[in-house]
């Protein structure tokens, strides 16, 4: 079976009738090698798959969209883009049921960067479809969610988001501004700052493991 996005998976090492998914987004410029370098530490019971972006870059850099860098928080990012990325990654992970014995209630997305700022438009979007997200180093852009999506049943989602404190390719000041506008819709988000820039420190990812197992 042929599937909208190219990834890599890493199987459960505990077999159950159906597993959890764990989905994980990298950043622009990156590849679905990136992130995938963590799936040997991540909890035995998931399924680990790691997707590559549909953008082509350059060679072995993809983006889920793109990125005008000399501009403003609004005009940085090409919304339709991120918006037809925000779909077919809700494509990819019907696919991805219908493929293997995954649970479609165990649904979390880890993003970092820009596969962050995807998987709070894909939750916020399609709340019934996901379960948890781990937002590492992204913001919200509600742009990239589809409309009226405040209307949507948050009840069953819990966000995990962590920034860097010195992060120079998205200010800490724009992941700040997440937590209270999350709250407002009544999701359950656990916030962290670390002292590091633009990557996920040892603690970061210790940090999100734990909570992954609560």
């Amino acid at each position: 079976m042929n599937t909208s996005l190219h990834y890599l998976v890493r199987e459960p090492k505990i077999v159950l009738d159906k597993n959890p998914l764990l989905l994980l987004l990298h950043g622009y410029g990156s590849n679905e090698e990136d992130l995938f370098s963590f799936a040997t530490e991540l909890p035995d019971e998931y399924y680990v798959v790691s997707a590559r972006a549909p953008h082509d870059l350059m060679y072995n850099s993809y983006a889920w969209y793109a990125i005008n860098f000399d501009a403003d928080e609004n005009k940085f990012s090409d919304i339709e883009q991120g918006k037809e990325s925000r779909d077919l990654i809700v494509q990819f992970i019907d696919e991805l049921i219908e493929k293997y014995p995954i649970d479609a209630n165990k649904i979390t997305l880890v993003g970092f960067s820009q596969g962050s700022i995807l998987s709070y438009a894909v939750a916020l979007s399609y709340p019934q479809k996901i379960q948890r997200v781990v937002a590492m180093s992204g913001y919200l852009n509600t742009e990239m969610a589809i409309d009226n999506f405040e209307k949507n049943d948050f009840s069953n989602l819990r966000i995990f988001a962590s920034h860097g404190t010195v992060d120079q390719v998205i200010p800490v000041d724009w992941a700040r501004k997440t937590e209270p506008i999350l709250k407002q819709l009544g999701i359950d988000i656990v916030y962290k700052e670390y002292p590091v820039g633009h990557g996920v420190a040892p603690q970061n990812f210790f940090d999100f493991r734990n909570w992954l197992q609560q």
